[in-house]
């Protein structure tokens, strides 16, 4: 195993489209929600404990080796907007691209076929992790620092908020990151044993609610 693949599959300049998607963090701001590092950080907080969670959860069941379609199902149940399903769907498919390129592997082939209009994002992360080489608990972490780290570029973006400040929240919430990883890991590992049904379906309606209104936009900066 090489964590340098970690530091690739992670890093936000791996060409894998999540730099047009704000993790709801658009609507947010529009909504009054979101206007400062205080409450970005609350914003990060609630989506790495809900929706990050189930998304971590999900990478590493994958990296472990479950049926990564028994997982898509999985996360489409999870996930009632259709507007975030599609989203899910178009970052798996230019995640799926990317990793083909940069960790050829027969199990990315077999699920591009199967979904060739893109499996849920965090089942892709998963085969991605497990095709570089990386376990279930890297799986976990990269889902979930990626939970918290689009909301809060995309929100220097949005509100010309300084990047030390983002940082900085990103920074506070490593605690809780940690926590949630270990959580998405021990959840993955009984996927083996148990079946998708042990994983956690943590939700967050706000977020899916504000995805319908957000998707619905006639001019908006992020996709989703």
């Amino acid at each position: 195993m090489s964590r340098a693949a970690l530091l690739v599959l992670a890093d936000g300049r791996f060409p894998a489209g999540g730099h047009a998607h704000s993790g709801g963090a658009e609507a947010a701001v529009k909504a009054g929600r979101i206007t400062g590092a205080a409450s970005l950080e609350d914003f990060c907080r609630g989506r790495l404990h809900t929706t990050g969670l189930v998304s971590a959860s999900l990478a590493a069941a994958a990296a472990l080796g479950a049926d990564p379609v028994a997982l898509d199902a999985a996360a489409e149940a999870r996930t009632p907007s259709p507007a975030l399903r599609v989203a899910a769907g178009r970052l798996g498919r230019q995640l799926m691209r990317a990793v083909r390129a940069t960790w050829p592997s027969a199990e990315l082939d077999a699920l591009a076929r199967e979904f060739p209009k893109g499996a849920h994002q965090p089942v892709v992360l998963g085969l991605a992790a497990r095709a570089a080489g990386l376990g279930p608990d890297d799986a976990a972490y990269c889902s979930a620092y990626e939970a918290v780290s689009g909301p809060a570029t995309a929100t220097v973006r949005l509100l010309s908020l300084d990047p030390f400040d983002a940082s900085a929240v990103l920074a506070r919430l490593a605690p809780e990151l940690d926590r949630v990883a270990d959580q998405a890991a021990d959840a993955a590992r009984r996927v083996i044993d148990d079946g998708v049904d042990a994983l956690p379906a943590a939700s967050a309606p706000l977020l899916e609610i504000s995805a319908e209104a957000h998707a619905a936009w006639p001019v908006r900066l992020f996709a989703s």
